[in-house]
């Protein structure tokens, strides 16, 4: 597929159009809506800004577009999201999303929680999903887009790309009533001629966490775990572009933490052959001036182009998709109890529908492998493959 194309009162532009600008700025905040072309008659989208215009797709209309178009988006029940949606994750309007998360967003200090007498329960409400830190990062990687890949991407993803679109990603989301881009950090690529500036400019940004009227605020770190280290106190965590701040946490802490996610902090050593980046999404507060605390922590794996994986299984079919230039979105957990139910990657480059691949690790658990040999047969045309064979050719690419 070439670049995507929009309609836009009646005139239509590619998006590297020079004009595009200034048609997406003209029609903004009215009531006028572009069309994605990618299918015949067009999908209304909408206009966001953000540094410049952008056209978005509208809430529920991604898995509309071709599967081949930038602004396709598989239906959320093909992956973690699913269960979400309408409950932690709601959409009111378009690019204006609600999260309701089940980690503390401040700490209180100086008061306890007054305790009442007994009383007669008088309802029972259903149980609400609430999202986890490792939700969070999914969807956050999600909504930049780093859980999909075309061959336009290779050799543009850095440090630099995913502090900045990690934090595009946070525009237009609330967290219980704030901002998330206000609670959230992600590191600047270090560069040691301004390592001074960026280190300011992420002591402005960590000035959300000084306590005010009682409440001791906390935001959310997220960067590529380094190493750990003992400390007099416990531990120095060290993300990677942040030579000059550690997260510090009590080793009992962190060996929660260690023990919680031991398969993803082993398969830094596993012989895959390929490499490996482990992620943190790290909650922190300070309880002093400057320092960053781990409150909690969670973690996951990409590959070395940033996108998410489950586990090392899944690393040679992302490299060979990777390595023969294909079109894919890798479905994501969040807080499924299980990945097995969903496809290890779905092919957009195949026609009119995308084609889902599942890969079969011979570590599977016997429910896991109940569970994957369902989707399989759920999914009717699929391409598997069983980890102890070759893996097979992929699905012909079809332009």
């Amino acid at each position: 597929m070439g670049a995507q194309r929009f309609s836009i009162k009646g005139c239509v532009l590619s998006e590297d159009d020079p004009q595009l600008q200034d048609a997406l700025a003209r029609i903004h905040e009215t009531p006028e809506r572009p069309r994605c072309l990618c299918v015949r008659g067009g999908i209304e989208m909408y206009v966001a800004r953000h540094r410049r215009f952008v056209v978005k797709r509208m809430p529920d209309t991604g898995n509309r577009h071709a599967p081949a178009c930038p602004s396709y988006e598989p239906e959320a029940q093909q992956s973690g999201l699913g269960e979400l949606l309408g409950e932690a994750v709601l959409e009111r309007e378009p690019g204006k999303v609600e999260l309701r998360v089940d980690f503390p967003w401040a700490r209180t200090t100086g008061r306890s929680v007054a305790r009442s007498e007994p009383h007669e329960v008088a309802e029972v409400a259903p149980t609400r999903h609430r999202m986890s830190l490792r939700a969070l990062m999914h969807f956050l990687f999600e909504r930049a887009g780093f859980n999909r890949w075309s061959p336009a991407m290779q050799g543009k993803r850095n440090q630099g790309v995913l502090h900045k679109y990690l934090l595009e990603a946070a525009e237009g989301v609330s967290v219980k009533g704030v901002a998330l881009g206000e609670r959230l950090y992600v590191p600047e690529p270090f560069n040691e001629a301004t390592l001074a500036e960026a280190a300011q400019r992420r002591r402005d940004k960590l000035a959300v966490l000084r306590p005010r009227e009682g409440h001791s605020p906390l935001a959310v770190v997220i960067g590529e775990f380094k190493t750990s280290e003992a400390s007099a106190l416990g531990r120095r965590v060290w993300i990677r572009h942040l030579p000059d701040a550690p997260l510090l946490t009590s080793a009992k802490t962190w060996g929660r933490i260690e023990r919680a996610f031991a398969p993803l902090f082993e398969a830094g050593d596993a012989d895959t052959g390929f490499k490996i980046r482990l992620m943190m999404a790290a909650l922190v507060g300070a309880r002093r001036e400057h320092t960053y605390e781990i409150e909690a922590a969670s973690v996951m794996l990409t590959s070395e182009h940033w996108i998410p994986i489950e586990g090392v299984h899944e690393l040679p079919l992302v490299h060979a998709l990777v390595e023969q230039r294909r079109r894919f979105i890798k479905p994501l957990r969040y807080d499924a109890r299980s990945a097995a139910c969903f496809a290890n990657a779905l092919l957009l480059d195949c026609g009119a529908a995308p084609v889902p691949l599942h890969v079969v690790s011979a570590f599977l658990t016997p429910k896991e492998r109940m569970v994957k040999d369902a989707a399989i047969r759920n999914a009717g045309s699929a391409w598997v493959w069983a980890t102890e064979q070759p893996l097979p050719a992929l699905p012909l690419h079809h332009p």
